[in-house]
């Protein structure tokens, strides 16, 4: 019999917790939500209720949800289809819980784990077989309520009927675009979007120091990839510094040995320097851009010029000019150099991950588009600059292609996707009809 999710428990009510909670109980499921203590589920609840903006569209909602504590409630869970861990990114802390709460659920029950990158085997490695077959990685992206992404992650042990039923639950129910990944660090969206962040971060500063500013990469990197204006170092500054170096410090403990984003993992000193001194973005009042309200009530945009280390008015990009296009990367100027090092290597790096991280360019595409706002995923974007310049570009300078780039070649293939026929490449070497979204 197909497993159905009707209820559901979410475990911890920090801001993902709290967002899932919310998501649910807006679909008319009941839920119960436990944290660490009574008032820290209080202080989540509210948050779901009055936040700005509130994580429920209709405040009557609010009444499906059920509080408690792990230490008073845990022995609820029994009650629940579905257990929800979404507590802090600490492998000691899941794992704890987990333990305890694998007792106590009833059989049939699904578990599944709101990570950003640990790996499902870390987490659940040497707990009992029931768990294994029940269990799932379900990584909502923040905020829950807006991003569409979820990226579903099935275990070795875990069976069909338990991501079958989180996929139906996620996609219809919650309204969710349900990416299927693999238990690898970081599986899709956050593999390649940190790539390209760090990558940009690495490229980007050194570019500062050969005469481009900030509001320049910002806008060659927006435009030529079809991106919001928010641009790289504005989404940094959005994600913040602090997050950015826990993803580092994680990525480079993780990576595979010879993996592309090795060379990019290391954050710069001068953005080191940026977190020593609690310059680490929006929520701290600034990062490489900040806003400051002047005393008439109007506001003034500034930017952190890393060679002066001072603060200067924010350059307003020229919107009458020629915008960027994705082909600059391959002209041999200082502008085509710096996209083909950021743009360019996120391409190569996308291209190489396969099936490593997924299983086909389908899923890759809609991650980065769902997770991350692209308006393209990056074999979208190599059709559009066209897989066989950019691979002849790859090839006169590293002499070897991509996984995904080797296997279009070889079948004599010239796109990733045809889109009149509704079909994608498979790296079998053959084109798959796009699955519904």
């Amino acid at each position: 019999m197909a497993r159905k999710i009707n209820s559901a428990v979410v475990l911890g009510g920090g801001t993902m917790g709290a967002g899932i909670a919310a998501l649910c109980a807006q679909k008319d499921n009941q839920v119960l939500l436990l944290d660490i203590n009574k008032e820290a589920a209080e202080q989540a609840l509210d948050r779901i209720i009055n936040g700005r903006p509130p994580s429920l569209d209709d405040p009557e909602k609010a009444k499906n949800i059920t509080i408690g504590t792990f230490d008073n409630d845990l022995d609820k869970i029994v009650n629940y289809d579905w257990i929800c861990e979404a507590v802090i990114e600490d492998l000691k802390i899941k794992r704890e819980l987990f333990e305890k709460l694998e007792p106590l659920r009833r059989d049939g029950s699904i578990v599944s784990t709101n990570t950003s990158g640990i790996t499902l085997s870390d987490i659940t490695g040497g707990m009992p077989d029931r768990l294994q077959q029940d269990v799932a990685v379900t990584h909502f992206f923040n905020p829950v309520k807006v991003m569409r992404l979820l990226e579903l992650v099935p275990g070795k042990q875990t069976t069909p009927d338990v991501t079958d039923a989180l996929s139906e639950f996620c996609r219809n129910v919650l309204g969710k675009g349900v990416v299927n990944a693999k238990d690898t660090v970081n599986f899709i969206g956050n593999r390649i979007g940190c790539y390209w962040i760090l990558a940009g971060l690495h490229y980007g500063i050194e570019a500062l120091e050969e005469g481009f500013s900030v509001e320049e990469i910002d806008a060659m990197i927006s435009q030529s990839m079809g991106l919001p204006p928010t641009g790289l170092f504005g989404l940094v500054d959005l994600v913040g510094l602090d997050v950015m170096d826990l993803v580092s410090k994680n990525l480079s403990a993780n990576l595979p040995s010879g993996d592309l984003g090795l060379k990019v993992v290391n954050l710069p000193g001068s953005v080191r320097a940026m977190i020593d001194r609690g310059q680490i973005g929006r929520k701290a009042g600034g990062g490489f851009y900040r806003v400051e309200k002047l005393d008439d009530g109007s506001r003034k945009s500034e930017t952190f010029d890393l060679i002066t280390g001072k603060w200067r008015e924010t350059i307003k990009t020229d919107s009458g000019s020629t915008p960027v296009t994705l082909d600059a990367m391959l002209e041999d100027d200082k502008q085509g150099n710096l996209l083909w090092q950021i743009v360019g290597g996120t391409l190569i790096y996308a291209a190489d991950l396969i099936p490593e991280i997924s299983d086909d360019i389908v899923n890759v595409d809609r991650a980065m588009r769902w997770g991350y706002a692209w308006s393209e995923g990056p074999f979208q974007l190599l059709d559009r600059l066209g897989p066989g310049k950019f691979s002849s570009r790859i090839v006169s300078e590293n002499g070897t292609n991509p996984k995904m780039l080797t296997a279009l070649n070889k079948a004599g293939a010239e796109m990733f996707y045809l889109e009149e026929e509704e079909k994608f490449f498979a790296i079998e070497g053959t084109y798959k009809h796009i699955p519904a979204d």
